[in-house]
């Protein structure tokens, strides 16, 4: 029985829900609105439960490649049985339903989206080379955007939305090039496997480079000032450094890239707090 509740909580993978609710959370104060705690909370809630339900149903779907790669997991070592990961799934699914239903409507509209490219990410994306990093990067860029149109306002954060999203692409090539040999034996095509990992390396790296590019534009455009531009420059170097270790050794350089992120969305949370101070 202790196994079971250990394993249940595992299939949510705590630390990456409270990371995804806490960027949209982030989102909503870069927003800059007043007065939106409830709006925020109320976000927050239902990207950490969305996230925990999209991991349990991609542990379902997984169950098999995970066996090879990460036979720790629950289903695999038989902590939690595959229906009872799906029905987990369906309540913390429920759940954030529930959260996203007070809010205005672009808000339920994206939070919408999300979740049929949640459930269909596994099923659908995840082997088809390049779509299934696109569409974890949408999701990534997307808890920014989430949080600013909970709170009224999406424009305010469509830069920082932008620049997680292509910085999270090229981290999720780092992964299915750390991931070949259990996606290989499942039979999955992803980037590296189709067009051969170090290729898939410069791909994700290219995006990464645009990202860098755009990084300073908040700054440029006066938005915000030299406190969010020293930041965001640490954050450029972390993820950089992190690209060309990928090329070396993909699961160290995948770990330093989320550094890099949250370096990065702490640029524009500084950015913020300097302009309303």
């Amino acid at each position: 029985m202790r196994d079971t509740l250990r394993g249940i909580v595992e299939l949510a993978r705590l630390g990456n829900c409270v990371a995804a609710g806490v960027l949209t959370a982030t989102g909503a104060f870069v927003a800059g609105a007043s007065g939106t705690a409830l709006p925020t909370a109320l976000a927050a809630a239902t990207t950490v439960f969305a996230v925990a339900a999209g991991n349990a149903i991609n542990d379902y779907f997984d169950r098999e490649i995970d066996a090879v790669n990460r036979p720790d997991r629950p289903i695999p070592r038989g902590a939690v049985s595959p229906r009872g990961a799906l029905a987990t799934a369906v309540v913390w699914f429920a759940v954030a339903v529930a959260a996203a239903v007070p809010l205005p409507p672009l808000a339920i509209g994206i939070a919408a989206v999300n979740l049929v490219a949640l459930v269909t990410y596994t099923s659908l994306f995840k082997g088809m080379p390049g779509l299934g990093n696109a569409l974890v990067a949408y999701l990534v860029g997307s808890t920014f955007l989430f949080g600013g149109a909970a709170v009224g306002s999406p424009r305010a954060v469509l830069v920082l939305a932008a620049l997680s999203g292509l910085s999270t692409f090229a981290r999720e090539v780092i992964k299915d090039v750390e991931d070949v040999a259990g996606d290989r034996e499942e039979g999955l095509t992803t980037l590296p496997i189709a067009v051969g990992e170090r290729r898939a390396l410069w791909v994700g790296t290219a995006a990464l480079v645009v990202a860098v590019a755009a990084s300073p534009v908040p700054y440029l455009s006066g938005t915000f000032g030299a406190a969010y531009l020293a930041v965001v420059a640490v954050a450029d170097a972390v993820m950089l450094y992190a690209t060309h270790e990928s090329f070396v050794d993909p699961a160290a350089a995948q770990s330093r890239f989320k550094y890099g992120t949250f370096l990065a969305a702490a640029a524009f949370v500084i950015g913020r707090v300097a302009v309303v101070v």
